[in-house]
């Protein structure tokens, strides 16, 4: 049976960074919960368990561990094929649910050294700093790598590390989105932002209304049926991979209260 409204959706621009599309014919809560889902579903890589077995840096060790949780790794070729931890038989740490990452540095000479994500050695060549993959474009410089502490002569860091698969609504740093924003109204006829002056607030790139006039003329009976989204990527996933894998994480859960639904109405009709 076809649904009441089919959504359209149309690419505006895609690119290794971020993806820009319209959905039309759809209303605010399917827009807002898949701007969620992109955000908190989506899942990937990232390190999550960390032993530092030397830092005399100035920074102490949980400094350096929530800063090394929070480097995107990359997750393209290798969040299909690893198991969450809690799915795996092993004890701890395994190729087929983890990838270990090793540092260990020391400043021997009176130049500061830097701790990059540089010096992040990956067992796995799939699953690197999203800044080691920049590095082989022809616009990479050594600005790219991500400082992680600054060493002067004689301190040193040596740490060893675990990266599993997870998704941001358990911790922020598995979240794959710099950032999802959308828009309804790019003319302002609903009014939902109320500005002290129009004309002094910058126009949306999707505005249609002439350059002289700030925003549209008031509509009561506008409703939010075309959404504007722009899915920006931390390099971890592919814009267009957030953009799929919450799709389906999106259909599944909809199949799930779909069954769930019909499972509570069978039992409740055999009460009857």
């Amino acid at each position: 049976m076809p649904y009441a409204n089919q959504p359209n959706v149309k690419i505006l621009d895609l690119s290794d960074e971020n993806v820009k599309f319209i959905i039309e014919n759809t209303n605010l809560s399917v827009a807002n919960s898949l701007r969620r889902l992109f955000i908190a579903e989506v899942p990937t890589v990232a390190i999550d368990w960390i032993h530092i077995e030397a830092n005399s840096s100035v920074l102490h060790d949980e400094f350096i561990a929530h800063r090394l949780g929070l480097i995107p790794l990359t997750s393209d070729e290798l969040i299909e094929k690893l198991q969450y931890p809690r799915d795996c038989q092993c004890d701890e740490f395994c190729p087929e649910c983890s990838v270990e990452f090793t540092l260990d540095v020391k400043c021997t000479d009176e130049n500061t050294r830097h701790v990059t994500t540089k010096d992040l050695n990956s067992s796995n060549a799939r699953c690197v700093p999203v800044t080691s993959r920049q590095e082989r474009s022809d616009f990479a410089t050594e600005d790219n790598d991500i400082l992680l502490v600054k060493l002067r002569k004689g301190q040193e860091l040596k740490i060893r590390a675990f990266a599993r698969k997870g998704f941001s609504k358990e911790h922020a740093k598995w979240n794959p989105t710099a950032g999802v924003a959308f828009e309804y109204d790019p003319d302002n006829c609903m009014r939902h932002t109320l500005y002290p002056k129009a004309e002094e607030w910058p126009k949306s790139e999707f505005s249609e209304v002439p350059e002289e006039e700030p925003q549209a003329a008031f509509d009561m009976s506008a409703e939010p049926e075309k959404f504007f989204i722009n899915v920006e990527s931390t390099g971890a996933l592919k814009p267009e991979t957030i953009v799929f894998t919450g799709l389906t994480t999106f259909k599944r859960k909809l199949n799930d209260l779909q069954t769930q639904l019909q499972q509570e109405t069978a039992e409740e009709q055999l009460r009857v």
